[in-house]
């Protein structure tokens, strides 16, 4: 059973963009979602955004308008595709499969990425 994998993260100044990976081989055949959380260390985790199995998409409002979220299954990956960046959405990025049917319990084994870090200067 393999973990999720982000990459992408960077740093970047301020208006910049960014796009981050997710890859999570059988995440789509085990019918699987996936969401994008963020977290400054001190802070409580933010959930950022989410893709569905059938791609139906949700933003947290302080991301709304400026990051979009997309899948390619046959790569297995979602994409966070930051644009417009803010000094406060400095974090680490963290993916998380998530079940979509009450029988998608593979879902939640090593259902966390170790995280993508992301600094946005202004």
């Amino acid at each position: 059973q393999v973990q999720p994998v982000e990459s992408g993260g960077g740093s970047v100044q301020a208006g910049g963009s960014l796009r981050l990976s997710c890859t999570a081989p059988g995440f789509t055949r085990n019918r699987c979602g996936m969401d994008w959380y963020r977290q400054v260390v001190g802070k409580q985790r933010e959930w950022v955004s989410s893709i569905s199995t059938d791609g139906g998409t949700n933003y947290a409002d302080s991301v709304k308008g400026r990051f979009t979220i997309s899948q390619d299954k046959g790569k297995e990956t979602v994409y966070l595709q930051m644009d417009n960046l803010k000094a406060e959405d400095t974090a680490m990025y963290s993916c998380k499969k998530v079940p979509q049917v009450s029988t998608s319990w593979w879902c939640l084994i090593n259902s966390w990425g170790q995280g993508t870090q992301v600094n946005v200067s202004s």
